[in-house]
């Protein structure tokens, strides 16, 4: 997949951020060198960090007014991830425990430091209110994290309760990058507001491309399907049991046998990919029709690759 294209000035910026998340976790302590190998290396671009520089471009831009919060989110970012190591659901659901890289303590800590880093740089932003717009969104990751596994039926209300899940674990901190950005460029409070919900789109689209990308085919043309063998509920597998075999998807889903495994991969990759793309589709068009709200200029044209970038990850 093409990274996302960035115009050389945004990249030149996006540098600055790298070099203050650097210099942050760096750290003799070995808990947070491992942090800084595991998590705070990307392989592509920093989506949330270019999306606060994008967003303030809509507005007074200024890269000094924005660093700060754009390094913030992505500190806020690798806390989240770490901290899921403490709370899998599909492990706690079919009784056995999480075994990942790091014990349960370590993960604790290296969230709880990266956390405290954010907080620092949340409050050399220039606008107070990015504190409060990432503040509630860890608040909503939170709880989605929590929230219970639901059925995989009927399709509306799984379709509807999962996507409030992942907009909480996966959207909200997108949206408040958005935000974040708007107020640091001293936009209009309509335009953050606008902002947020250009972002909540972006990242629902973004979810739905990585869980289709998790059915891709694989080596041997074998379906990845992570998540099936996580027994992790995605959109791809509600469409499926919708319009495939609900009950015996089910069953495959909790019951870790390889054999049921590949077979609920294949009734996903026949029934519940078209729809997912299509899902996907209409929140990619959500997010372009937003667009529309913002002032013209550098910042929307960036975003708009962004939305097009999205929409060709399905």
């Amino acid at each position: 997949m093409k990274q996302l294209p960035l115009p050389p000035a945004l990249g030149t910026d996006l540098q600055q951020v790298e070099q203050i998340v650097s210099e942050r976790t760096h750290s003799r302590a070995a808990v947070i060198s491992v942090a800084g190998s595991r998590l705070l290396r990307p392989q592509g671009v920093r989506l949330r960090a270019a999306l606060v520089l994008m967003a303030a471009r809509t507005g007074a831009y200024s890269v000094e007014r924005v660093v700060h919060a754009a390094a913030a989110v992505e500190l806020l970012h690798a806390a989240t991830q770490t901290h899921e190591d403490l709370v899998d659901e599909a492990e706690r659901r079919r009784g056995r425990p999480s075994v990942g890289e790091w014990s349960s303590g370590i993960s604790l800590m290296v969230g709880d430091y990266l956390f405290a880093l954010a907080a620092g740089e949340m409050a050399l932003a220039p606008d107070a209110r990015v504190i409060g717009y990432y503040a509630q969104a860890v608040q909503r990751i939170t709880e989605s994290t929590l929230v219970p596994t639901l059925p995989l039926v009927p399709l509306n209300a799984a379709l509807s309760s999962h996507l409030a899940r992942i907009g909480g674990t996966a959207a909200a901190l997108v949206a408040a990058a958005c935000q974040a950005g708007g107020a640091c460029a001293g936009a209009p409070p309509a335009q953050i507001e606008t902002l947020g919900k250009l972002g909540y789109a972006l990242g629902l689209a973004l979810r739905l491309g990585d869980e289709l990308q998790d059915f891709a085919a694989g080596e041997g043309s074998a379906p990845l399907a992570t998540s099936l063998r996580a027994g992790t509920v995605t959109t791809p597998l509600i469409f499926a049991a919708h319009f495939g075999d609900d009950m015996r998807l089910a069953t495959a889903l909790d019951s870790g046998e390889p054999g049921e495994q590949a077979w609920a991969a294949a009734e996903v990759a026949a029934h519940g990919i078209a729809p997912t793309r299509a899902e996907l589709g209409r929140l990619v068009g959500q997010a372009r029709a937003t667009l529309s709200e913002l002032p013209s200029g550098a910042g929307r044209n960036e975003l708009a690759l962004v939305a097009d970038w999205v929409a060709a990850r399905a």
